[in-house]
C-alpha cells in the first residue's frame, strides 16, 4: 500500500497543495489550488478582523472546510493513505490554520497586549496530530508538520525565500521580496536580515481587478508590445503553467489575431504588472488615467483593463516600493548599496524584471536578478520528503539575527507612501515626487540601471505539478443569519458590490465567504433600511 504527504501553502489569496508519494523519494503527483482565500476580505488584515469579531470558532471551520476540499480535489482513493502533512505560510496564515492566538500578530504595541492580556504562544518547529487541529479529510493521528518563524512576525514563508534563495550565503548586500497580497521583504547587510511586510494589497495576486485571476492555466500572466507597434502580444499560462503567445491584441481597438488555440479566463498579478509598464512605456496609460477612447486597455478574448484597475495597481507596486525604500533608509545604505534582487512567489516568478524595475517593485540600480518561483509552497514539499528539514529550518531561524520593521506608524514609510499614492492615483509628476522626497530627507529615485544578470530558477510559480492540475473554485463555505425586524426587502444583496449576498425566504441572509469583502466593506450591513443587519452575526452552515 502506498504512502502519500500533502504539501500546503497557505497563502495570503489562496491555498496551494501537492499530492507526494512518500515512497518514491516525495515525487509530486498532482497539484489542487484554490481560486481565492475562503475568509472574508482582501488582506490579511481583513483576515485578522473578521476572525476576532466574528469568532475563532467560525473563522476556524471555515480553515478547516477549505483545507479538507483542497485535499479532497487529489482523489479520495489517496487520502485514505496520507500519513504526513506538511504546512508553510506566514505567522498569521499558520495561526489561523492552528487556531491560536493572533491578538499578538493584530496589534503592535506591547502595552496594548498587556492590557488585553495576550501571552504570546510559540511559534516554533513542532509536529501536531490532525485530529488535534480539526482537519476532517484525514486519519487523526495524521502527522502535521509545522515549521518555524524567525520571530513572531517574520514567518516560515519569509524563511522558506531565505533558505531556497542561498542568501544567507552571499556577500553581497541583497534583498528578497515574495510579492503577493502581503508583500513579504528583506534587506541582508552585513549579517543582519531586516526585514518588513507591505500590505499591498490583492492587485499583486490579479484580485480586486475586474478580470483578475490566480494563477493558474488560462491566465494571462504577461504582454509584450508586438513587432507590429500597434499590437501587444498576450502571453496565457497552459496546462503546465508555461506562458505561451497566444494572441495579438490592438489594446485601443481590441482588434485580435488568435495565434493559439487558447481561451484566457483572466488577467494575473504578472500580466497586470505588465500591463502597467507596457502602458506606461507606450503612452497608453497617462496616470491615473487610460489614453484610449474608452478609458480601457483591451486584452484577448474580451478581457479589459480600467482606470480603476490601473489605480489598484498603482496602489499595490507604491506599497511595496515605499516597503523597500523604507528598508534602504532605516539600515541606512543608498540605493545603489543593493547588487542582487530574489524575487519570490507568482508575481517574483512571471513578471519580467524590467517591467517590474518600471513598476517600482524591484530597486532601480541592480546587477543581478533571481525569481525563485513559490518558495513557500516548495519548502512545504520539502518538509515533507526530508525528516531533517524540520530542525534545519529551525537551526537557521535561530542562527538569524533579524530586525523587523514595523511599517505602520513608520515616518519613513508614512512619507513615502503618501507620494506614492500621489503619483499613481493622482497624476503627480516624477519630478515633483523627488523634489517633494528630498524635502523628507530621502534620496531621489536614481536612474534606472537594467540587471545585467537575470535567471529564472525555474520555469513556473509551481515548477512540477504532478499528473493533474485541480481547482477549488467554490472556496470556504456559507454563512447564514436571521435578524429580527428584517422585512426581506434585499437592499443588502442590491448593494453588495461582489454579489456574495443572498436573500432567501425566511427571510434569511446567505453570504459566501469567499466572496465577501468582510468588515471592511460592510456595505450589507449599513444599506439595511431597517438597521438591524450585523455582519458579525452571521454563523456558518453545520
Amino acid at each position: 500500500m502506498a504512502s502519500y504527504g500533502i504539501a500546503l501553502d497557505l497563502g495570503t489569496s489562496g491555498f496551494r497543495s501537492h499530492l507526494v508519494d512518500l515512497d518514491k523519494g516525495g515525487k509530486i503527483l498532482s497539484t489542487a489550488v484554490t481560486v481565492r482565500h475562503p475568509l472574508p476580505g482582501a488582506n490579511i488584515m481583513d483576515h485578522l478582523h473578521f476572525w476576532m469579531t466574528s469568532g475563532s470558532e467560525t473563522g476556524h471551520r471555515i480553515i478547516m472546510k477549505t483545507v479538507d476540499d483542497v485535499i479532497r480535489l487529489h482523489g479520495p482513493d489517496n487520502i485514505k493513505e496520507i500519513k504526513k502533512v506538511a504546512i508553510c505560510g506566514n505567522p498569521i496564515q499558520l495561526s489561523l490554520f492552528e487556531n491560536i492566538e493572533v491578538r499578538d500578530l493584530a496589534f503592535a504595541g506591547e502595552n496594548r497586549l498587556k492590557t488585553l492580556g495576550v501571552v504570546r504562544p510559540s511559534r516554533k518547529a513542532h509536529t501536531r496530530n490532525a485530529g488535534d487541529i480539526g482537519m476532517l479529510s484525514v486519519d487523526p493521528g495524521t502527522e502535521v508538520i509545522i515549521p518555524p518563524a524567525i520571530r513572531h512576525e517574520i514567518g516560515a514563508d519569509a524563511l522558506a525565500m531565505i533558505m531556497r534563495s542561498g542568501m544567507l550565503e552571499k556577500k553581497e548586500i541583497c534583498m528578497v521580496t515574495d510579492y503577493g497580497t502581503n508583500a513579504e521583504m528583506g534587506l541582508y547587510h552585513e549579517g543582519e536580515l531586516y526585514s518588513g511586510s507591505a500590505a499591498a494589497g490583492p492587485a499583486m495576486e490579479g484580485q480586486s481587478i475586474k478580470y483578475g485571476v490566480l494563477a493558474a492555466p488560462g491566465a494571462i500572466s504577461d504582454v509584450n508590445i508586438a513587432p507590429e507597434k500597434d499590437m501587444w502580444e498576450n502571453l496565457v499560462l497552459n496546462d503546465d503553467l508555461i506562458p505561451l503567445c497566444a494572441s495579438k491584441v490592438d489594446p485601443v481597438t481590441g482588434k485580435e489575431i488568435k495565434i493559439l488555440k487558447y481561451r484566457a479566463k483572466g488577467i494575473t498579478g504578472t500580466g497586470v504588472v505588465s500591463a502597467m509598464a507596457m502602458g506606461l512605456e507606450s503612452g497608453v496609460i497617462k496616470l491615473p488615467e487610460i489614453a484610449t477612447p474608452d478609458k480601457r486597455i483591451h486584452f484577448m478574448d474580451g478581457v479589459w483593463f480600467s482606470e480603476h484597475d490601473v489605480q489598484e495597481a498603482g496602489k499595490a507596486m507604491g506599497a511595496i516600493r515605499a516597503g523597500h525604500r523604507t528598508l534602504v533608509q532605516e539600515v541606512g545604505i543608498n540605493d545603489e548599496d543593493i547588487k542582487v534582487m530574489y524575487m519570490a512567489g507568482a508575481s517574483g516568478t512571471y513578471v519580467d524584471p524590467i517591467k517590474a524595475q518600471i513598476c517600482g517593485m524591484i530597486p532601480r540600480r541592480l546587477d543581478e536578478v533571481y525569481q525563485l518561483g513559490n518558495t513557500s509552497l516548495m519548502m512545504a514539499h520539502d518538509l515533507i520528503k526530508d525528516d531533517r528539514m524540520l530542525d534545519r529550518m529551525q537551526d537557521v531561524a535561530n542562527s538569524i539575527s533579524a530586525n523587523h520593521i514595523m511599517f505602520a506608524g513608520n515616518k519613513t514609510f508614512e512619507d513615502m507612501y503618501v507620494l506614492e499614492l500621489a503619483y499613481w492615483t493622482e497624476g503627480m509628476s516624477m519630478e515633483m515626487y523627488n523634489d517633494l522626497i528630498q524635502m523628507s530627507g530621502i534620496a531621489v529615485l536614481p536612474e534606472i540601471k537594467v540587471p545585467s544578470k537575470v535567471v529564472r530558477v525555474v520555469k513556473s510559480d509551481i515548477p512540477e505539478i504532478g499528473r493533474g492540475f485541480y481547482s477549488l473554485e467554490e472556496v470556504g463555505m456559507k454563512m447564514f443569519g436571521r435578524f429580527k425586524g428584517c422585512t426581506g426587502c434585499k437592499k443588502c444583496e442590491k448593494e453588495c458590490p461582489e454579489k456574495a449576498l443572498t436573500v432567501m425566504k425566511g427571510p434569511e441572509i446567505c453570504v459566501r465567504s469567499d466572496l465577501c469583502l468582510g468588515t471592511a466593506c460592510k456595505a450589507c450591513e449599513m444599506n439595511c433600511p431597517e438597521r438591524v443587519y450585523r455582519f458579525t452575526e452571521l454563523e456558518v452552515s453545520l
